[in-house]
């Protein structure tokens, strides 16, 4: 094959380089469109298949979980002031079916405004006084602010710790960013 002027040439990424990146980000695409439900994967093995480890945290469900099966969130996150949040919930099928739904309303109405979203990421970001949140632009007034973040600690998403600082509780941290994942079309 010959080599395309300006890539090989110049200690940039070779034809096999790119077209290996080529070939990794398909992979990455098709797994997130089969998890989606949107396009049918060929099974491993095939030709144009994902790679047979692709989803080891499902298999490692079906293996513990038989049918009806279950649900699992699990994260490792290491937030930018350096606080990490391992964690890891799951509930049977059965049980997450039975339950009353209705209980959790409160919990999931906190995450239904965009500036109590918006509060939440600059939180996770480092941001933790409502001085800080309130000079954002956008945020509206310091009572707004305000409004917002006593929503947020009674639903459970922020807690106030010494100084006036809030944190989403380290045990909060990955069910959200899962929420925001599952949101994500």
């Amino acid at each position: 094959m010959a080599e395309e002027e300006g890539w090989d040439s110049g200690g940039g990424p070779t034809v096999e380089e790119r077209l290996s990146a080529v070939e990794e980000a398909l992979a990455g695409l098709l797994a997130a469109q089969k998890r989606r439900g949107r396009v049918n994967v060929p099974e491993p093995g095939a030709e144009g298949a994902v790679p047979a480890d692709l989803f080891w945290a499902l298999e490692g469900l079906r293996e513990r979980e038989p049918a009806p099966g279950a649900v699992m969130i699990v994260g490792d996150v290491t937030l930018p002031d350096g606080r990490t949040a391992g964690w890891q919930l799951g509930a049977g099928t059965d049980d997450l079916l039975a339950d009353e739904w209705e209980a959790l309303a409160d919990v999931f109405a906190a995450l239904g405004h965009p500036v109590r979203l918006r509060l939440l990421r600059e939180v996770l970001r480092g941001r933790g006084t409502a001085r800080e949140l309130a000079e954002l632009e956008g945020m509206g007034t310091t009572g707004q602010v305000y409004h917002h973040l006593r929503q947020l600690v009674t639903a459970g998403w922020l807690r106030v710790r010494d100084g006036g600082h809030h944190e989403v509780p380290a045990e909060r941290v990955v069910p959200l960013l899962t929420a925001i994942v599952g949101g994500r079309r």
